[in-house]
């Protein structure tokens, strides 16, 4: 009996340990998501209005393939919190989508095909 309540203990503790393990915040979380964008006008506004966001180490957009990528600090942002800062200067990102208005005064030469 002794042995099957330490042996449950154990595992209990063993699975808090885990558990805390799993839901600490990563200071360097790396993700990629789709932007919106067509020159290189686009690539310096979009990884400004992502340097814009406490917390990001690094962001990359790729002209070629539309993809972001960064690296960020998640105790202080969220990959929302970049993709909104993004849409709000005119860059569908992710999930976010740029208002209407904001996009339309892009340059001409990056008025993108906006996504789905």
């Amino acid at each position: 009996m002794k042995t099957r309540i330490l042996l449950w203990v154990a595992l209990s503790f063993f699975g808090l340990t885990t558990a805390n393990a799993q839901e600490a915040p990563n200071k360097n979380k790396k993700v990629e998501f789709a932007v919106g964008g067509n020159c290189e006008q686009c690539k310096a506004r979009i990884e400004k209005a992502a340097y814009s966001v406490k917390g990001v180490k690094s962001a990359n957009w790729n002209i070629k393939s539309g993809n972001m990528t960064l690296i960020f600090d998640e105790r202080k942002c969220s990959e929302s919190d970049v993709q909104k800062a993004i849409a709000k200067v005119g860059h569908d990102a992710g999930k976010e989508r740029a208002d209407d208005e904001v996009y339309n005064k892009l340059h001409h030469c990056c008025l993108y095909q906006r996504l789905p």
